[in-house]
């Protein structure tokens, strides 16, 4: 394992089983509780021409006077699996907070590499702007956040400003947020980051620390420090590299949580482990108003 390795070979599994029948997460997924005051308001939007470009939409059921800031969720699994309807708890538990979220599915290697699914991540983004108005969301006060390979895209879209001035929303994304999030993981030497980055020419270029500035939307970075999975010096480096450049950047530790954590923590049942889903939306509340 390198110095801020992705997986250990023993761990790989673990990651590939995000996405299975019988996963963890998908228990939670299945079995709830959930959290009450909320419903899907939108199912399978597509963003895409591909089965996989498609979002779920979540919304409290109670009535707002004014239009609910827009979260973006991406769920992890190392790049090469995962689904929406693994991660519903995660979701429904930001929306009873306040928030309409949308949760994309994007293509997953090894149908893809990078950057393909950094690219399916802004076109989404983009798609859920298009239609949060629909769903009761404002699209000027619009969030991402991620898990994992899910931080990974969220901090890309948000730091590289290439994917979405490419399409032409430059300004879209208002904050950011990374859970137990990849943000420095070179060189590639175990099997998700060989397969998802090892054919681009730049290695460097795949790298959300890379890109940190001065002028990026604010972040959030929260990560275990029982992490063996991505460990918690990637979220120090970025957060550091942040403040460093005068970009507005929190980094939280959470004692003893471990990778899975840092999202089982949305659910009911692991709620009281550690504050993670009370912080995240207080910073959004704060950033996105």
């Amino acid at each position: 394992m390198t110095r801020r390795g992705l997986l250990v070979p023993a761990l790989g599994a673990f990651l590939a089983s995000v996405a299975a029948a019988f996963s963890p997460l998908a228990v939670l997924n299945a079995i709830g509780p959930r959290d009450p005051g909320v419903r899907r308001v939108a199912r399978d939007v597509a963003y895409g021409e591909d089965p996989r470009q498609t979002f779920d939409v979540f919304a409290p059921t109670a009535p707002a006077g004014a239009r609910r800031p827009v979260l973006v969720l991406f769920y992890g699994g190392g790049w090469d699996s995962g689904s929406k309807d693994v991660y519903g708890w995660a979701a429904q538990a930001l929306a009873a907070r306040g928030f309409v979220v949308a949760l994309p599915d994007y293509r997953l290697v090894p149908e893809v590499h990078f950057p393909t699914f950094v690219e399916d991540a802004a076109a989404a983004t983009a798609k859920v702007a298009e239609v949060a108005a629909t769903c009761g969301g404002d699209p000027a006060r619009l969030g991402v956040l991620g898990h994992s390979a899910g931080a990974h895209l969220a901090m890309m879209i948000t730091l590289d400003a290439r994917y979405l001035a490419d399409i032409g929303q430059p300004d879209l994304i208002r904050a950011a947020a990374g859970l137990a999030g990849p943000y420095d993981f070179l060189p590639f030497d175990v099997p998700a980051s060989i397969n998802a980055f090892g054919q681009w020419p730049t290695p460097r270029q795949t790298q959300p620390l890379t890109y940190a500035r001065a002028d990026a939307p604010p972040l959030w970075l929260g990560h275990g420090t029982a992490d063996v999975v991505v460990h918690d010096e990637d979220t120090i480096l970025l957060d550091a590299k942040m403040r460093r450049l005068g970009g507005r950047s929190e980094a939280k530790l959470y004692p003893g949580l471990n990778h899975a954590d840092l999202i089982a923590t949305f659910a009911p049942l692991f709620r009281r482990k550690a504050p993670v889903l009370a912080d995240v939306s207080a910073f959004f509340h704060r950033e996105l108003g």
